[in-house]
């Protein structure tokens, strides 16, 4: 089968890799690049386990061709420790228990940092309406709200 070479930015890296053209960038990311803090869920776009960012926008990367990273900034669970630190709200999410078995944080943290960096001051409702397209069986929704609060306001204080 044809190969396609891409040259894109993960996590603020210039990385290239050659992929299928059928090869999903969640496939590139787990596969190719052994970035596996991305997860499969679903292979459907309907779980949120394999959200990332794309060029800031927050996408499931099942549903995106690898080949689409060309040229674009892609952002995962992995680029969100600053120098092996964790970040406020991953910190959260470990004080408020928001977290069990680990398949859906990934997607969850991914999507909540980017309706922080977009909404600083989400309400309860703008927060609940963002994570709709992360499902979690394990937590329940409570815990991840409550950690996501807590992390908006220390990231606000500071």
């Amino acid at each position: 089968m044809k190969t396609i070479a891409v040259s894109t930015k993960i996590n603020g890296d210039a990385v290239d890799f050659v992929c299928t053209p059928d090869e999903s960038l969640l496939d590139v990311l787990r596969n190719r690049l052994g970035m596996t803090g991305t997860k499969e869920g679903c292979g459907t776009g309907d779980c949120g386990a394999c959200s990332v960012t794309l060029n800031g926008r927050l996408v499931c990367s099942c549903l995106v061709l690898g080949a689409e990273a060309e040229g674009a900034e892609v952002g995962t669970v992995e680029g969100m420790a600053e120098g092996g630190t964790l970040t406020v709200l991953q910190q959260a999410f470990i004080d408020h228990a928001a977290l069990q078995c680990g398949i859906c944080t990934p997607g969850i943290l991914v999507a909540a940092k980017s309706l922080l960096d977009q909404n600083p001051e989400p309400t309860d409702e703008e927060l609940r309406f963002w994570l709709a397209g992360n499902l979690c069986r394990c937590t329940g929704y409570d815990k991840i709200i409550r950690a996501v609060q807590s992390a908006a306001a220390q990231m606000r204080s500071a």
